[in-house]
């Protein structure tokens, strides 16, 4: 999997008082840290940035390449501040996080025209001007009748267009991230050679207490793989996270929990079942995949307290 490392965003305190005083050192022991923590790729979220966003990206990626060799995602709604950063990053196989394209001709044009004219990627995000898909063919629909069109009309190819399904939190729009497995599902099979894909990781757990965010994010990430996610933005920071990652990948079934993991993989895979069955429900960390894994299907209510019960 294609790790877009999450953790430069403007809504971390720490980071934007870094921005603000241009700390490039802080951002420099990042972005060496999430290198060696195994990201392939890093998300420079500014935020909307209106006044200032070309100063500010530029300076970023400029801060961020001083460090290491890695390609660079462009995450704001400033298109200017995007190809501010893509001309600092020139040479590498960067990405551009607009937004929400659809609906908007003009931000079309210009961001597929930008990643055509630097070699670029594009994530695609399946948002309407109505507001959020309610399903996984919504979802698609969006995908196939918008952005691919688009990509092919500027001449984008298939593998650098990344259609991200917009994940929403299970705590109170539980109903979404079965939907959003099927989505990457249905986009994969859709179209030969098909887009990539990929989501906003950690945003299946916003407003869910601290210590059970990993855990809901990281049961979340096998069920897409299974589904044939491509790539993700999400915390490589996270070693657990990471470690569920090689398992899948390397297939590493030397532990009961690599075991079910690669159960509840091929599952997904194959569109089959999960049950009780595949799990030691006298093991608490099993027990506690079990219950992610129903509560991420909307098969039982979620609450902060879901393991307990």
């Amino acid at each position: 999997m294609f790790v877009i490392a999450e953790n430069i965003q403007i809504r971390a305190t720490r980071v934007a008082e870094a921005i603000e005083q241009r700390n490039t050192a802080f951002f420099q022991d990042m972005a060496r840290t999430m290198a060696r923590a195994g990201a392939h790729m890093i998300d420079l979220n500014i935020g909307p940035r209106k006044k200032d966003g070309p100063e500010v990206m530029a300076w970023l990626a400029e801060a961020v390449l001083a460090a290491v060799d890695l390609p660079l995602s462009f995450d704001t709604t400033n298109l200017a501040a995007i190809e501010a950063g893509l001309k600092v990053a020139r040479g590498r196989k960067n990405m551009l996080n607009p937004g929400s394209l659809v609906g908007n001709p003009e931000r079309i044009d210009k961001v597929f025209s930008l990643a055509v004219q630097y070699g670029a990627g594009v994530i695609g995000l399946t948002l309407e001007q109505t507001g959020m898909p309610a399903n996984a063919d919504a979802r698609v629909s969006i995908a196939l009748e918008h952005l691919v069109p688009a990509a092919q009309q500027y001449g984008l190819p298939m593998e650098d267009l990344y259609i991200d399904p917009v994940v929403l939190t299970v705590k109170g729009m539980q109903e979404h991230p079965k939907e959003i497995i099927e989505a990457v599902r249905m986009v994969k099979m859709a179209l030969d050679p098909a887009p990539r894909t990929t989501c906003g990781l950690s945003n299946v757990s916003n407003s869910v207490p601290h210590e059970n965010r990993s855990l809901i994010n990281r049961t979340f990430l096998v069920m897409l793989l299974g589904a044939g996610l491509d790539s993700a933005i999400c915390d490589p920071l996270d070693p657990e996270l990471m470690e569920w990652v090689r398992i899948v990948e390397q297939r590493d079934d030397s532990t009961p929990v690599g075991q079910v993991l690669l159960r509840l993989y091929d599952a997904v895979q194959s569109m089959g079942d999960f049950g009780p069955g595949d799990v030691d429900m006298s093991d608490p960390e099993q027990a506690a995949i079990y219950k992610t894994v129903r509560i991420l299907r909307n098969e039982v209510i979620f609450a902060d307290d879901y393991l307990r019960f």
